[in-house]
C-alpha cells in the first residue's frame, strides 16, 4: 500500500510591526499631478472646527486688541466730555482726532494677522465713530463756478522769500487775498510786489487784507491779545502794532460782504504744562462775539485759528459760521505744518455765501499751506 505523505505546515504570517509608541498615525491622500499631499481630515477635526465654520478659539485670542478697539471708539463717541480745564487735554485730542483712522487701519491688521473674531466684532465700534464724525470729508464735494476766489495764508515771520511768496500767491487769481503774520521788515515787499493785482489793500498790525475790489469800514478787532491792568495802561498806537485782526467791507456787484481777518494766539504743547491755549482760547471768544455782533448777513472769515474747527475752544466761532472745507472741499485739507501736514489750523469760514470749492494751494516760504476757497452768492 502506497503511503501518503502529510502535507507540508502552512508557513507562519508575517507578524505585524509593533506600534510605535506615543506616535500618532495620521493618513495621508495624495493630490494633484505634482503630488502634493493633504492630511485627511476625520470626524475628530469637524468636532474641533464646529463643522467648518468659526473656531472656537478665534474668540479666546486678542483680547487686548479688542478692549484696545473699545477704548479707540469710546475716545471719538466722548471726546466732547474730556475735560480741558487740566492741560487742555480736550483740545490737544479734538486737534487730531482724524488721525484715530490710521489707528484703526493697525488694530484692523492685527486683527487678521491674529485671526481674531473678538477683536473683529470690537472693530466696529471705531470704524462706525470714525465715519460718522468725518467720513463726509472723504468725498469731493466741490463744484465748478463761484462769484468770487478768496485765499488765506499765514505767510510766516522767518519766510526767507516774501517776494516769491507774494508772487505765488497773486499768481492763485484769488479776488481776496487775507495774510497773516506780516513783520513790519517784510510788509514793504508784499505791497510793491502785491500792487498790479490788487489795487485795494488795508494792513491793520501783523494782518492784512488785499482786494481787487473796493474795501471800506476797514477797522482792527480787539481779540484780546492784551488784558488786564497792565494791557489797559498800553496806548493805542502800541496795541495796533501787533494787532492780529481786522474787519473790512468789500463792494461786490450783489450785496456787500463783511470781511475778518484774524491770527489767533498760538498753542503750545509744554512737558509739564500740556497743550497750553490760554491765549488763543481768550482770542477765539472774543472773535466770536465780534462775529456774533456783526450787522452784515454775508460775512468771510480768513485766518490762522490755531485750532481744527473740531476743538471746542472754537464753539463760538463755528457755531455762528460753516467750514469751506467741510461743505465743499475734498479730504481734510490739511495746511500745518507745510512739510508733513497733519491738522487743518488755516480756515475760511462763511456765513450768508455758498461755498463751492475749497482746497489748498500749494507750499511757499513759509511753514503753513495757503488755504483757498471759491464762493456763490
Amino acid at each position: 500500500m502506497t503511503r501518503i505523505p502529510p502535507p507540508a505546515p502552512a508557513p507562519a504570517p508575517p507578524s505585524a510591526p509593533a506600534p510605535t509608541p506615543l506616535r500618532r498615525v495620521r493618513s495621508w491622500l495624495p493630490v494633484g499631478p505634482l503630488g502634493v499631499r493633504r492630511r485627511h481630515r476625520g470626524p475628530e477635526d469637524a468636532a474641533v472646527t464646529g463643522g467648518g465654520g468659526i473656531r472656537p478659539g478665534s474668540w479666546k485670542r486678542g483680547p487686548v486688541l479688542a478692549v484696545s478697539a473699545l477704548l479707540l471708539g469710546l475716545l471719538m463717541l466722548l471726546h466732547a466730555e474730556i475735560p480741558n480745564r487740566i492741560g487742555g487735554v480736550g483740545s490737544l485730542v479734538e486737534t487730531f482726532l482724524p488721525w484715530c483712522g490710521p489707528f484703526v487701519l493697525v488694530l484692523l491688521a492685527g486683527a487678521l494677522w491674529r485671526r481674531s473674531a473678538i477683536a473683529m466684532v470690537a472693530l466696529l465700534l471705531p470704524v462706525t465713530a470714525w465715519l460718522s464724525l468725518f467720513g463726509g470729508l472723504l468725498g469731493d464735494k466741490s463744484h465748478p463756478g463761484g462769484d468770487l476766489t478768496v485765499v488765506s495764508h499765514n505767510v510766516g515771520a522767518g519766510n526767507p522769500d516774501p517776494a516769491g511768496t507774494a508772487r505765488d500767491l497773486a499768481a492763485s487769481g484769488a479776488d481776496l487775498l487775507a495774510l497773516e503774520e506780516l513783520t513790519q521788515q517784510a510788509k514793504g515787499t508784499y505791497e510793491r510786489e502785491l500792487a498790479k493785482a490788487y489795487p485795494h489793500h488795508a494792513v491793520r498790525g501783523t494782518v492784512g487784507l488785499w482786494s481787487r475790489l473796493p474795501l471800506s469800514d476797514i477797522r482792527p478787532v480787539d481779540i484780546e491779545m492784551d488784558y488786564g491792568p497792565l494791557g489797559d495802561t498800553k496806548p493805542a498806537d502800541v496795541k495796533l502794532a501787533y494787532n492780529r485782526a481786522l474787519r473790512a467791507t468789500v463792494a461786490t456787484d450783489q450785496k456787500p460782504l463783511a470781511v475778518y481777518v484774524a491770527h489767533l494766539g498760538s498753542v503750545r504743547v509744554m512737558p509739564r504744562g500740556g497743550f497750553w491755549t490760554a491765549s488763543r482760547d481768550r482770542g477765539a471768544r472774543a472773535l466770536g462775539k465780534a462775529v456774533a455782533g456783526e450787522p452784515n448777513e454775508r460775512v468771510v472769515l480768513l485766518g490762522d485759528l490755531n485750532g481744527t474747527v473740531d476743538d471746542r475752544a472754537l464753539d463760538g466761532i463755528t457755531s455762528r459760521l460753516r467750514s469751506a472745507q467741510d461743505e465743499a472741499g475734498d479730504g481734510f485739507g490739511f495746511s500745518w505744518p507745510a512739510r508733513f501736514p497733519v491738522a487743518r489750523i488755516d480756515q475760511i469760514l462763511v456765513r450768508g455765501v455758498k461755498p463751492v470749492r475749497s482746497w489748498v494751494l500749494p507750499a511757499t516760504g513759509s511753514d503753513h499751506l495757503p488755504v483757498a476757497a471759491s464762493v456763490g452768492w
